[in-house]
């Protein structure tokens, strides 16, 4: 069952705010050309306190994604108590994806991902941010079949998994040439079209 998230305290209402300034940061400097130096004097802070909030890369990209993982929990609940969580689902993606692929979380991330190969503590952070989504998306898939979540996991975590990788990979898609962009987008959009499509054929006929 998700659980949505009560209004932060104020300490962390801070935190989000040094996080919004870290992204703006990012986005300017990228994930690896941006130093701690760099992310404090964004957030108008000396290095030395912007330490005890935050002290190093992978704790800022832990607190990057439990402040994501917040918000598309309470997306997955709002699909999960849709009449229909898949069409639910399908019209998120529909508008999510363009919108990562339109603002600066999308490179982001996409430059976080690189550097999961190369840092541990990174890739760790990442592995469960997956997870987390993984263990959302069959949620709803439970929810339109009316399997266990169990269940859905087992017959649908491959499902999952692979929607997962279309979004990830939306965001990767070199903006150079427009049209082939827009092209890669439709597929991308298609193929998690065709996916849903194939977990709804699934869901237990209505007998009249």
């Amino acid at each position: 069952m998700l659980h949505i998230p009560a209004t932060p305290p104020a300490a962390e209402q801070r935190s989000s705010e040094i996080l919004a300034s870290v992204r703006t940061a990012f986005a300017e400097k990228g994930f690896d050309g941006a130093s701690m130096q760099d992310l404090a004097r964004a957030a108008g802070m000396s290095v030395g306190n912007f330490y005890r909030y935050f002290p190093s890369k992978a704790a800022i990209v832990a607190a990057l994604i439990a402040h994501d993982l917040a918000e598309m929990e309470r997306d997955f609940a709002a699909v999960i108590a849709a009449p229909r969580p898949l069409e639910a689902l399908r019209r998120l993606l529909h508008l999510r994806i363009p919108e990562h692929q339109n603002c600066n979380d999308g490179k982001l991330w996409a430059e976080i991902t690189a550097a999961a190969q190369r840092k541990p503590e990174i890739g760790e952070a990442s592995c469960r941010m997956e997870a987390e989504i993984l263990s959302y998306l069959t949620q709803v898939f439970a929810a339109e079949t009316g399997l266990e979540p169990k269940a859905s996991h087992e017959q649908f975590g491959a499902h999952a998994a692979f929607i997962i990788v279309l979004f990830k990979s939306s965001s990767m898609i070199a903006p150079g040439n427009p049209r082939l962009h827009g092209h890669l987008t439709e597929l991308i959009l298609r193929s998690i079209d065709q996916t849903l499509d194939e977990i709804s054929a699934s869901r237990p006929k209505v007998m009249t």
